[in-house]
C-alpha cells in the first residue's frame, strides 16, 4: 500500500484551521511545519513564563497524508472552501509503504562524541563497553546527539566537568545534556523546557540511563544557582534570556550557550559579556558554542 503526501504553503492565519479541516474531511494526518525550516529565514518559536505559548510560523506548510485510493483533490477543495481559501495551490508525492520502524532505526547508528563518550540507540550494541554510553532513542523531543549544537555541548561537558558540579540544562529537549552531565560526574542536574512532551521524554530517558536527573516546566523550576548552566536553544531566546541565565549561574560558575550560527557569535558574546568573561567560540558545521565564567 502506498500513500499520497500533499504539501500546502499557507500563512499563520489559516494553517491550523486548514489542518483541522483536512482531518475532518478525511486526511489520515495533517502536520504544520515552518515553510522556511533549514534556511536563514527559519522562524524560532519559543515561550517563557508570561509569554504567549500558542504561536505558529508566519509562513507555514501543512503536510497532509491520504490513503492510496483517497480523492485527495476533493478533500483539499472541501477543506479550502471551509476555510475561505480560493485556488489553493499544493504539491504532492507518492510514499511507498515500508517497514517504517526498521527504516527509522537504520538511520540512527551509535554516535561517538569523544574517546570516552558515545550515544547509542537501544537497538544497537554499545561499540565500546568501557566508554560512557548514553542510551538514547530518537523520539518526539529534540536532541539525539546528531546535531552539531548538541555535540558541541556534549564535548564541553566531557572536557570541562571536574566532578560534583550542579548543572542546569535550560531547554533540555530530550534531556541528553543533563543525563550526560550526571554520567560524566556532575553531582546533580536539572533540566527545564517549555514543552510538556520534552519533560516526559527527558524523564523516560533519565530512567533508561539510570540517572536521577530532575526535569521541570519553567514555572516549576526550583530557586537557586548552579555551577554550570547550559542553554542549547536558539539565538533569539538566548538574546532574551541572558539576565535570567546569568542570575541562575553562581559567581565563578560556567555558562555554555549553543544553538547559534557562527555569524551570531559576535552579537551574543557582546550581550553575555555583561555578566561573563566569554571565551573564544567553538564552531562546527556553521554552528557555534560560547562559554564563559561569571564575574
Amino acid at each position: 500500500m502506498s500513500y499520497q503526501q500533499i504539501t500546502i504553503n499557507v500563512n499563520d492565519a489559516v494553517a491550523e484551521r486548514l489542518a483541522d479541516a483536512l482531518m475532518e474531511h478525511g486526511a489520515l494526518s495533517a502536520a504544520i511545519e515552518d515553510a522556511y525550516a533549514g534556511t536563514e529565514n527559519e522562524q524560532a518559536i519559543f515561550g517563557e513564563p508570561g509569554m504567549p505559548t500558542e504561536q505558529i510560523w508566519q509562513q507555514s506548510k501543512v503536510i497532509a497524508l491520504f490513503g492510496e485510493s483517497d480523492d485527495a483533490a476533493s478533500i483539499i477543495e472541501a477543506a479550502a472552501q471551509e476555510c475561505g481559501l480560493n485556488d489553493l495551490k499544493y504539491t504532492g508525492e507518492i510514499l511507498e509503504d515500508q517497514d517504517w520502524v526498521r527504516l527509522t532505526q537504520a538511520q540512527f547508528d551509535p554516535i561517538q562524541i569523544s574517546d570516552r563518550l558515545w550515544i547509542t540507540p537501544s537497538w544497537h550494541e554499545a561499540p565500546n563497553g568501557n566508554a560512557v554510553n548514553l542510551q538514547l532513542d530518537p523520539g518526539l523531543a529534540f536532541g539525539t546527539g546528531s546535531h552539531p549544537t548538541t555535540r558541541l555541548c556534549l564535548k564541553w561537558l566531557d572536557t570541562q566537568l571536574k566532578g560534583g558540579e550542579s548543572v542546569l540544562d535550560y531547554g533540555c529537549g530530550s534531556g541528553i545534556l543533563a543525563i550526560a552531565a550526571l554520567k560524566l560526574g556532575a553531582g546533580s542536574a536539572i533540566g527545564v523546557d517549555i514543552d510538556e512532551q520534552a519533560i516526559r521524554a527527558s524523564k523516560d530517558n533519565a530512567a533508561q540511563n539510570n540517572v536521577d536527573a530532575q526535569f521541570y516546566l519553567p514555572d516549576g523550576l526550583p530557586q537557586g544557582q548552579f555551577d554550570v548552566v547550559v542553554a542549547n536553544i536558539l539565538a533569539n531566546p538566548l538574546r532574551m534570556l541572558g539576565e535570567m541565565l546569568a542570575a541562575r549561574t553562581k559567581q565563578g560558575g560556567r555558562i555554555v550557550l549553543s544553538g547559534l550560527l557562527d555569524e551570531q557569535v559576535e552579537e551574543l558574546s557582546g550581550i553575555y559579556n555583561q555578566w561573563f568573561d566569554i571565551e573564544p567560540a567553538e564552531i562546527e558545521e556553521g554552528w557555534a558554542r560560547l562559554s564563559g565564567v561569571k564575574r
